[in-house]
């Protein structure tokens, strides 16, 4: 909820209440197909809002490119704040649940569901970059 919270009300901003609430369920709607489609053979049952999360970040990315968040870092003894670019927070992020997606491929087990996320960041990428677009004039 707190990725939410830093991502989602820019989002909203941008597309609007009714628009954002409708594409918010669109997101967990296609992340769960991705997640179907990617493990049909589960016997777990899925349930969160997690990959419709996964599509908020995915449209925040393409929306704000240039924006920063200010994230914790922890090197060893040092703790500090850094502002670190979006971009580079989000593709990290994406990153680690591919790998984490394809590590769990055939197995049924952990309970997260990787490729919810993998998917429902892809659907808000493209949706954002379908917007960007129309509101250009391409």
């Amino acid at each position: 909820m707190y990725i939410l919270f830093i991502f989602g009300d820019n989002v909203e901003d941008r597309l609007g209440h009714k628009r954002y609430l409708f594409l918010y369920v669109l997101f967990g709607l296609f992340a769960g197909a991705c997640q179907f489609l990617l493990s049909y053979d589960s016997v777990l049952p899925m349930i969160g809002a997690s990959g419709a999360v996964a599509g908020v970040m995915g449209a925040y990315m393409v929306f704000y490119p240039r924006a920063k968040i200010k994230t914790l870092l922890i090197l060893i003894i040092f703790i500090m704040f850094v502002n670190v670019p979006a971009v580079f927070y989000l593709l990290f992020w994406f990153f680690i649940q591919f790998i984490s997606g394809a590590a769990a491929l055939g197995l049924d087990g952990g309970g997260v569901a990787w490729w919810a996320h993998i998917g429902g960041f892809i659907f808000g990428m493209f949706y954002a970059i379908y917007v960007r677009r129309r509101e250009e004039g391409f």
